[in-house]
């Protein structure tokens, strides 16, 4: 029996921190009105996030990036526009540059309550955020197969989004620090490789029966099989504070799964390489961003950033015209020439040394300029 084609169609979620607009430092303890009044306006697209100093917004299913800008449009600019009537404003970075972490406290729900207990200290210092794209594979075994070649990109995406250089203060030397304090976690980093969406389940099933986990939820790889939708869900980004770099991931996201399958159609994929291969420009990327280079296994050599992204932009785009989203995926070329969220945090930073200000003044520009760009493209 034929496999029918997926529909690619997406969906992006988006986790923000809130800031004090009078201090610049995380709103630890933001009223509960505001969660309110932004469900009131935006319904089930608007919840909780673990810690309370954060809120996550998802889009309806989206064709593509257009649709989902329009969507993201509104969710940004809602937060925002409640968040000020309380002095306080979204932040899309996945670390704020100097808030202490020990000084947070996570939302009171079951749920969290739950990992608070059974993480402890690295559930307290989980003051980070993302950004998780679905795509929807809805043949259950096409979707750990594109999961299993896809997994080889997810380092060029996390390259692309890179937002958390800073952490308690400090300038980490890392574009994506948030990834140190998520691989802390269980079941993190990269996902493993399945024959099939039945060893998948029959894995998810062992850890239930042990009581490890409850569900396929707690499995918190950079891609999973969602446990709630047809999809498979990219999680390894940083949130990116541009908005129209948030829709270049997940429109070269929806692309390179579509291109994988369209390969598919012609009898042929992409190789699969070993888990420590893709670990290894996990790392890159989460050290360097788009700043130096990756290795590219066919070739067995070391390869600039950039070279290797303009050849993913032209595998993909057959797909980008065919999903209408072009103009999203070629916005990749202006992150590069204009700098991901990191690159442009730490030059805001260093340039406001160099011309005399204190380290806390320095750090307040960034986030001042964290609140300013999460918004400007609305």
């Amino acid at each position: 029996m034929p496999i029918s084609k997926p529909s690619f169609t997406m969906g992006v979620e988006e986790e923000y921190l809130l800031v004090d607009l009078a201090t610049r430092d995380l709103a630890a303890n933001p009223p509960g009105e505001l969660l309110r009044d932004c469900e009131a306006r935006l319904g089930t697209r608007v919840t909780a996030e673990f810690m309370r100093s954060q809120i996550e917004v998802g889009t309806r299913v989206c064709a593509n990036s257009n649709e989902a800008r329009s969507e993201l449009q509104e969710l940004r600019g809602t937060v925002a526009e409640v968040a000020a009537q309380y002095g306080l404003a979204p932040i899309a970075a996945s670390t704020h540059p100097f808030a202490d972490w020990s000084q947070q406290s996570h939302t009171d729900k079951e749920r969290y309550d739950d990992l608070a207990q059974a993480l402890q200290a690295n559930a307290r210092r989980l003051l980070i955020s993302g950004m998780h794209v679905h795509v929807a594979v809805e043949e259950e075994d096409m979707r750990i197969d594109l999961m299993n070649q896809v997994t080889y990109f997810l380092p060029h995406l996390l390259a692309l989004s890179t937002s958390s250089p800073f952490w308690d203060g400090e300038n980490t030397g890392l574009m994506s620090y948030r990834l140190t304090i998520f691989d802390a976690l269980p079941r993190t980093g990269v996902p493993e490789r399945f024959d099939s969406f039945g060893e998948y389940e029959r894995m998810v099933a062992r850890l239930v029966d042990a009581g490890v986990i409850e569900d396929g939820t707690k499995i918190w790889w950079d891609m999973r099989p969602s446990a709630r939708y047809p999809t498979l869900e990219m999680r390894i980004s940083d949130i990116c504070t541009s908005l129209d770099d948030t829709l270049t991931i997940a429109a070269l996201y929806q692309c390179i799964l579509s291109m994988l399958y369209r390969l598919r159609t012609s009898n042929q994929r992409w190789r699969i390489y070993p888990r420590i291969c893709v670990e290894e420009n996990r790392w890159r990327a989460q050290r360097y961003g788009v700043t130096d280079t990756m290795v590219d296994f066919g070739l067995g050599e070391q390869v600039p950033y950039d070279e290797l992204l303009a050849e993913i932009m032209d595998m993909v785009a057959p797909d980008a015209e065919a999903l209408g989203c072009g103009e999203d995926v070629r916005h990749a070329r202006e992150i590069l020439a204009r700098g991901t969220s990191a690159q442009n945090q730490i030059r805001i930073f260093d340039a406001a040394i160099a011309s005399g200000a204190t380290r806390e003044a320095a750090l307040r520009d960034v986030v001042d300029w964290l609140i300013a760009e999460t918004v400007r493209d609305l």
